[in-house]
């Protein structure tokens, strides 16, 4: 069709919504877009149960509908047939896969609009083209990604910031962590979060993670708090027994996707792995140190100023990949001093001694097929 769509021409939007935690926070531009330019459509979110957490709050959406936890066709079927019965206008698919598109597709939603992606070009009414070079995927912002499938449609997104709401019912368990550990009673505390659902190769190394906590206390007069998800809780406690100091560890009671909220929002300062919280602190105005290894942060740029991102060049990277082959070279090289060193030119308003990356012009232009020439993204020299 490609066309876009008067507000008056959608009663029910049909928005299928990422998967990954950080994805869901980089698309949250997109949805308040949506909310304000449809705003007497009724918006429906198709996602999995544990993101509803972070969209809690945005009042973005008036409904919900949730994949089936087993994923065979018997379930998507049945999960097509009662979206079906809402007599969707249109569906705008954040996500590539191939489920999704049919999903739509067999609820027979008359506008299906994402990317020509993962075989289900054919189920779609508006193809868009996803950024490629000589057959590969380009690196890109997924904020701009998103973006642009709703500026497709005729909504355009002005403010590219991302942005959380909270709930009254995360407020109370955020207070009820921060009261069981005692955290920010007597001074600031930083977040640390260790881990990466991506992979291990995305983790920076334990032993300096436990350093950073010390120096944290001894440099800053910041009290670290470890966070992770539950299957990360032996790396958290792990890094509290090497370190020298008092590090609360939140492993039981664990953090939540909604009680971090209020966690991170309250905090001086951010550190993490190139993960899902990072988004946290870039909604909430943190100071963030992001850790980068394997992956290219071209496709999570936000143009977040309060952010700064450490990343060694290294031959073989960023390889993508989820385990490392060799050695971990991209993540060994990265010190606790450089880490020290980006939280001190956050913290003291420093310049810093590196260039932040570019970002496409204009907030609410179409990004470009491909990157400009000679694009340049930050990382340290050796």
């Amino acid at each position: 069709m490609d066309r876009p769509l008067a507000p008056e021409q959608c009663r029910r939007l049909l928005v299928v919504i990422p998967s990954w935690a950080g994805d869901v926070v980089l698309a949250t531009p997109v949805l308040a877009a949506l909310r304000a330019h449809f705003r007497q459509a009724r918006i429906t979110f198709l996602m999995r149960r544990y993101v509803e957490e972070i969209v809690a709050g945005g009042d973005w959406h008036d409904s919900a509908a949730h994949w089936p936890s087993q994923s065979g066709p018997k379930s998507v079927l049945r999960l097509a047939g009662r979206l079906r019965m809402e007599r969707f206008d249109l569906a705008l698919l954040l996500t590539n896969s191939f489920r999704s598109a049919l999903v739509a597709w067999w609820a027979r939603v008359p506008r299906r609009v994402g990317y020509r992606r993962d075989a289900r070009g054919w189920m779609l009414t508006d193809r868009l083209k996803p950024f490629k070079r000589d057959g590969e995927f380009v690196p890109a912002p997924v904020l701009a990604y998103y973006a642009r499938l709703a500026e497709h449609i005729g909504c355009p997104v002005m403010d590219m910031k991302l942005r959380l709401g909270i709930t009254p019912e995360q407020e109370r368990q955020g207070a009820e962590l921060m009261d069981h550990y005692g955290i920010g009673r007597e001074r600031p505390y930083a977040v640390v979060n260790p881990g990466a659902a991506y992979g291990a190769a995305k983790c920076w190394l334990p032993d300096r993670f436990a350093e950073l906590c010390d120096r944290l206390v001894a440099e800053r007069g910041l009290q670290p708090v470890l966070v992770g998800a539950p299957r990360e809780v032996p790396l958290l406690a792990d890094i509290a027994e090497k370190a020298a100091v008092d590090v609360v560890c939140c492993a039981d009671p664990g953090t939540t996707l909604g009680s971090l909220k209020p966690l991170v929002r309250d905090a001086a300062l951010l550190v993490c792995n190139d993960t899902g919280p990072r988004h946290y602190g870039n909604a909430f105005g943190v100071p963030t140190v992001t850790i980068f290894g394997p992956t290219h942060q071209a496709w999570t740029d936000t143009d977040y100023a309060d952010e700064v991102k450490l990343q060694m060049p290294v031959g073989c990277g960023p390889c993508q990949l989820r385990t490392c082959p060799i050695d971990l070279r991209c993540m060994t090289a990265i010190t606790t001093e450089l880490v020290m060193g980006a939280i001190a030119d956050l913290l003291d308003g420093r310049q810093p001694t590196t260039e932040p990356p570019s970002v496409p012009a204009g907030a609410s232009a179409l990004p470009p097929e491909q990157p400009a020439p000679g694009q340049q993204f930050f990382r340290l020299e050796m």
